[in-house]
């Protein structure tokens, strides 16, 4: 007798649907490499004006961010992707907070360990 064994079907959708596809796969690696050509394009080639340069990385940046964050995280606002979205958020806020607690005491630092009346040169004299 052959046994089989069959998950449930409420499962199997859930693992299906929360882990993408192999077509939205292909799609997010497209974009994201012409994104990326399009960034080297615009250093290499000179296209876009030199004022206009930095904005348009960022700009090509931000969205093979967000692409990358929606075809490979599954970030999104979906029923089975918000365990993964809201994990993101909490990352985010939690390096954000530790980022900028570190940036506050380090210019703190700076701000109270040097007496702004004492030259650099007197202070490096050992006086």
């Amino acid at each position: 007798m052959k046994k089989t064994s069959h998950p449930s079907t409420t499962h199997e959708a859930f693992h299906a649907s929360s882990h993408g596809s192999l077509r939205g796969y292909l799609i997010g690696i497209v974009l994201s490499l012409v994104l990326t050509l399009a960034s080297f394009g615009t250093v290499m080639t000179g296209v876009v004006p030199h004022g206009f340069g930095l904005a348009t990385i960022v700009v090509l940046c931000v969205t093979q961010l967000v692409v990358q964050l929606i075809f490979f995280l599954h970030i999104g606002a979906s029923r089975d992707q918000r365990t993964n979205t809201g994990i993101f958020v909490c990352t985010g806020f939690l390096i954000a907070i530790i980022v900028g607690l570190s940036l506050w005491v380090m210019h703190n630092a700076n701000q109270n360990m040097m007496p702004s009346h004492m030259s650099v040169e007197r202070a490096m004299s050992r006086d």
